[in-house]
């Protein structure tokens, strides 16, 4: 999986920010991708408290560029842009408070062109570092949320069921309708499931997987009632018209996705039932449970979560993260520009 992206890499060089510079994780993660000449790095943090972390720890970062927001020479620069990308929703003296933290201040430097890419959450919660995201870096046209994938990976097995992509586990609690305010719908739940049943999709194969999506439920095609199955059920239909390309398919259980025996038999003439390789789940509780299960009982690699739908390459880490997986999500990262 990490052959393409390390070509991308090689032949276009990027910079990846990293908001937590002092972090002992991110500065081995950070000296071995530097070692290995796959990207620039920038951390942000203390110079002083980041050069001694390394040196206690005998990391060379002596290639990357360590940056202090509270000395920083274009602050000034950086918060007349941040109050223009706030529209009036942050003062000029709020925006500065903000950007002394690692989290706002490195999401700037991507949004300022400093930086193509970002990695945070070694010890910010996923909140805090996408709301910035969607503050200052903001969803891609026709986009109107942001979801995630995990993309799972194990050598044993079906190798069909070797490379998986699981969407959304992270970021989407629920899906409900958005409306004006005078009370109409202006996006319906059913189309955010669907949009990320698409961008899930596009995600999968970005990773070498030919997608073949399963719109998960407790139902398959109208066995069960109530709870999330109808929203499953549109979201399937609406997902199929905004990309026709891709096989979706839906609503269905987990074994009507994964076995062919018991996909075509509840779901018989599905091209996906029974050959799934991208799951979306109906709420975070499945999805969150559904992706640990897998990498914990089945064996498999998990590497997320991977953000959807941003206007540029940001990335969460979880809080247990260790230094490898710093080190292959910033690869993901720097490499999904």
């Amino acid at each position: 999986m990490f052959t393409k992206l390390i070509d991308i890499l090689k032949k276009d060089r990027r910079t990846i920010v990293f908001t937590e510079g002092p972090d002992k994780r991110i500065q081995e993660a950070a000296a071995r991708l530097m070692k290995e000449d796959l990207m620039d790095v920038i951390l942000v943090g203390n110079v002083e408290e980041v050069k001694a972390a390394a040196k206690e720890n005998g990391f060379d970062l002596s290639g990357a560029t360590i940056i202090d927001p509270a000395t920083y020479d274009k602050m000034d620069e950086m918060v007349e842009k941040m109050v223009e990308l706030r529209k009036g929703k942050m003062s000029a003296e709020d925006c500065r408070a903000a950007l002394q933290k690692g989290n706002y201040f490195g999401t700037m430097l991507v949004k300022m062109g400093v930086a193509d890419a970002l990695l945070g959450g070694a010890t910010y919660s996923t909140a805090d570092t996408v709301r910035p995201a969607l503050q200052l870096i903001k969803t891609k046209p026709g986009a109107h949320l942001v979801s995630s994938a995990f993309i799972l990976t194990r050598d044993t097995g079906d190798e069909a069921l070797q490379k998986l992509c699981m969407g959304d586990c992270a970021i989407n609690i629920s899906y409900e309708d958005s409306v004006d305010k005078e009370g109409n719908v202006t996006i319906s739940a059913a189309q955010k499931l669907a949009e990320v049943a698409v961008e899930s999709a596009k995600t999968a194969e970005f990773f070498g997987i030919e997608p073949k999506v399963a719109m998960l439920s407790f139902s398959t095609k109208g066995s069960g009632k109530g709870a999330t199955v109808p929203l499953s059920a549109e979201a399937t239909k609406i997902a199929q018209e905004m990309a026709p390309e891709y096989a979706i398919d839906g609503e269905m259980q987990f074994d009507a996705a994964v076995s062919p025996t018991v996909g075509q038999l509840k779901f018989p003439g599905s091209k996906v039932a029974g050959y799934a390789n991208t799951f979306i789940f109906p709420c975070i509780e499945a999805g969150n449970i559904g992706y640990k299960i897998a990498q914990r009982l089945g064996g498999y690699e998990a590497y997320g979560p991977i953000l959807q739908g941003l206007n540029a390459p940001i990335n969460d880490l979880s809080r247990g993260c260790n230094a490898d997986e710093v080190y292959k999500m910033a690869i993901i990262t720097a490499g999904m520009k």
